[in-house]
């Protein structure tokens, strides 16, 4: 990655920083993109403290885009157990598309009829 796009990405993630913060009842789902692969944690930003994380080392899967939707069941799988059923989405200043996208579409699962997702909220 180029020192400009570095920039900008830091630029950016500060700026949804400032807005963005996670609580007890409902914390942070942050992301962070490799070249190699994709981690996803849960932060509470009150106590400092990340209450669940999952990354690509976790699963298999053979391209980037079907690992990043399999670390974002995993990750949502792993924070229903842990009694957190919604979360604020931080993508860190990367664009919503790609691996990103499908990381946030993995953790929320599939739309049920009442309107609600099956896994976690946004």
């Amino acid at each position: 990655m180029s020192s400009k796009t570095l920039n900008r990405r830091k630029k950016v993630h500060k700026r949804i920083r400032k807005t963005l913060s996670g609580t007890a009842t409902r914390p942070r789902l942050s992301v962070f993109r490799s070249n190699k692969g994709i981690y996803a944690q849960v932060v509470d930003d009150t106590t400092a403290t990340t209450l669940v994380a999952a990354s690509f080392k976790e699963i298999e899967a053979t391209t980037k885009i079907e690992q990043a939707k399999a670390v974002g069941q995993l990750i949502a799988s792993k924070a229903i157990k842990a009694g957190i059923t919604t979360v604020i989405f931080d993508r860190s200043g990367y664009l919503y598309h790609g691996r990103v996208k499908a990381l946030a579409d993995g953790a929320r699962g599939e739309r049920k009829e009442d309107g609600t997702n099956e896994l976690l909220q946004f």
